[in-house]
């Protein structure tokens, strides 16, 4: 029986048992629930296949599809202090910024970056709710200065990703002046004659909203995000009203003058560049080269097609 039990069954076991699979092979989407094999998935740009759902996307993800070719540049932000309030709560400040540094591998919430989307150069910045939740920090403002300034020293258009759930708390007053900062940073690219467009994705909500999500020349949204200041319920409670269907979500925002366009995640790029080339005047964007024609081959003549002279 030892035997039996001990080699056999084991073995037994060994063959039929289920291999086990990576748990990151398949997403679940948190609208309806529909599995979601990970490179069906990212080949649709993390939008469910099933409802068109747009899940969470980072911004370096987004700009890899953004771009030509998936290549930027990136523009140096200005670090600002660590830890300017010695903030603690259950952690402290700089912990929680290691943490969020080793679990998006990005060093803050916002990146900035220039490229060209079908050949038309822009500079372009972009939340990670994934980090801290996207929240306005003194390096956020630093990095909307940063995008303001490049793009006027490059004479480009700026396109701004929005996704926070409003001001850093580790950061209290110094987050919330970001607010003015960022707003003048805007204020900057009108007077030299440039566009600023705003994509406002899933969620941007608080100060953020408040201040340069709502500044652009042309405001875009992703389908069924979530934009406003204060939250749902807050305002519920503050005006003893129920809340129509669909408030602070961007089709209802569209419908009452908000936005200008909302736009699907696989049409964004398109959408940006029609823009982009009306408000700065330029051609219409070329969406693909064709190989030049072939030079016509020259006819050599055929000896014995030749007419010859009469014989007398």
């Amino acid at each position: 029986m030892n035997w039996i039990s001990n080699y056999v069954r084991p073995t037994i076991n060994s063959l039929f048992s289920r291999r086990e699979v990576p748990e990151n092979l398949w997403t679940k989407c948190t609208e309806c629930g529909t599995m979601l094999f990970h490179r069906e998935l990212s080949d649709n740009l993390n939008v469910c296949t099933n409802c068109n759902h747009h899940m969470a996307i980072t911004a370096r993800e987004r700009f890899t599809a953004l771009f030509d070719g998936g290549i930027f540049s990136e523009v140096e932000v200005p670090a600002p202090v660590a830890d300017p309030l010695m903030f603690k709560d259950q952690k402290k400040y700089p912990d929680r910024m290691k943490a969020a540094i080793k679990k998006t591998g990005e060093k803050e919430a916002m990146l900035v970056v220039e490229g060209e989307i079908l050949r038309t150069p822009i500079v372009a910045a972009a939340q990670d709710f994934s980090f801290m939740g996207g929240s306005m920090s003194m390096y956020v403002g630093n990095a909307i200065i940063a995008a303001a300034e490049r793009a006027i020293e490059m004479g480009r258009p700026l396109v701004l990703f929005s996704a926070a759930g409003g001001a850093r708390m580790q950061e209290g007053i110094l987050g919330l002046m970001q607010m003015p900062r960022t707003t003048i940073a805007v204020e900057m690219l009108k007077e030299a004659g440039l566009p600023y467009i705003v994509v406002l994705t899933h969620p941007t909500t608080g100060g953020v909203t408040a201040s340069y999500a709502m500044l652009g020349d042309v405001q875009i949204a992703e389908p069924n995000a979530l934009i406003g200041f204060a939250g749902a319920r807050v305002i519920e409670q503050t005006i003893r009203e129920k809340l129509p269907e669909g408030f602070q979500r961007a089709e209802y925002l569209l419908d009452h003058g908000m936005l200008d366009r909302v736009t699907h995640r696989k049409d964004m790029k398109n959408e940006l560049v029609t823009i982009i080339r009306m408000l700065t005047g330029l051609p219409q964007a070329v969406q693909g080269d064709l190989p030049a024609p072939e030079p016509e081959a020259e006819v050599k003549a055929d000896p014995e097609a030749e007419t010859s002279e009469p014989s007398e």
